[in-house]
């Protein structure tokens, strides 16, 4: 029978350690989420971040701006953040208007405040294989996350992703790396993507696009484990993922509903870098 992978058992685990690590800082760790625009999606998003933060005793403040709002505004806003002792830890929701295109927002946000884990310090410490006092991006670490608790290990995998972003990707294939897994990153360029999923042993697909992956991607072994990034809003108003769940759940090992998979980790991910980050700065300060 095929294991769906759950994200609510791990959440509900980790919901109890996160309110002993925040009762341990004597106070809540603060986050600001920065949101530009009326994006629908956007507003689900940061009301979910700011659900979560507040049910393990942690503070959110979501900073609305307008879709005029500027890349100095923003770079202005950045700074003043950064320096506010108060706040532990700052995300800038995507995606942004299109005045922000090829702005590098990230690299602004100090990287102890990171919490989306972006800044180049943070994402160069995984392509050294460094730990430490750095924060990991959330959607990574929460499906690396979420395979550990299933006990499916990457080590000597054949593992395909599908997309290439800065956000999921590219961060994803240096992890499983480090991970001793065998990545192979694929992109919307990629030839015979359907001869690469067929050989894989885990398949994260993070392209966007609503039941792209059909039942043909995937070989007759039912040993396959299929991570589903994607997200989707239909017509009828409902969710799904890049992969026909409905069509493939019966032709593999185990796979990740949508919703109910991996949106959650990434959320958990976020609250733990938001405690860790406020770790980091309170013991900092004590030096």
């Amino acid at each position: 029978m095929t294991q769906i992978l759950y994200s609510k058992p791990i959440v509900d685990l980790e919901v109890g350690e996160l309110k002993k690590a925040i009762q341990a800082l004597n106070s809540p760790p603060k986050l600001k989420v920065i949101l530009v625009g009326s994006n629908p999606s956007s507003k689900i998003y940061v009301r979910r971040k700011k659900e979560f933060c507040e049910k393990i005793g942690a503070e959110c403040e979501i900073i609305r701006k307008n879709d005029d709002f500027t890349p100095e505004e923003l770079k202005t806003l950045l700074k003043e953040i950064n320096q506010d002792d108060s706040v532990n830890g700052c995300l800038v929701q995507l995606p942004l208007p299109a005045q922000f295109d090829g702005f590098d927002f990230q690299e602004l946000i100090s990287p102890q405040k990171d919490v989306d884990g972006f800044h180049k310090d943070n994402i160069f410490s995984i392509y050294k294989k460094t730990s430490g006092e750095f924060l990991l991006p959330c959607t990574p670490i929460g499906i690396i996350k979420l395979l550990e608790h299933y006990k499916i290990s990457a080590k000597c995998k054949n593992v395909v992703i599908i997309g290439r972003s800065l956000i999921v990707g590219k961060p994803l294939s240096m992890m499983l790396s480090n991970l001793d897994a065998t990545v192979t990153l694929c992109h919307s360029k990629t030839n015979n993507l359907r001869a690469l999923t067929n050989q894989a042993d885990i398949i994260i697909s993070a392209v966007g696009e609503p039941r792209f992956l059909t039942s043909d991607y995937f070989n007759d072994s039912k040993d396959q484990i299929i991570v589903d990034v994607g997200i989707s809003s239909m017509k009828n108003n409902k969710i799904t993922g890049d992969v026909d769940f409905e069509n493939v759940k019966d032709k593999v090992n185990s796979i990740t509903p949508v919703p109910g998979g991996v949106g959650p980790m990434t959320i958990l991910s976020l609250a733990k870098n938001l405690v860790k980050s406020a770790q980091i700065q309170r013991t900092n300060k004590k030096a």
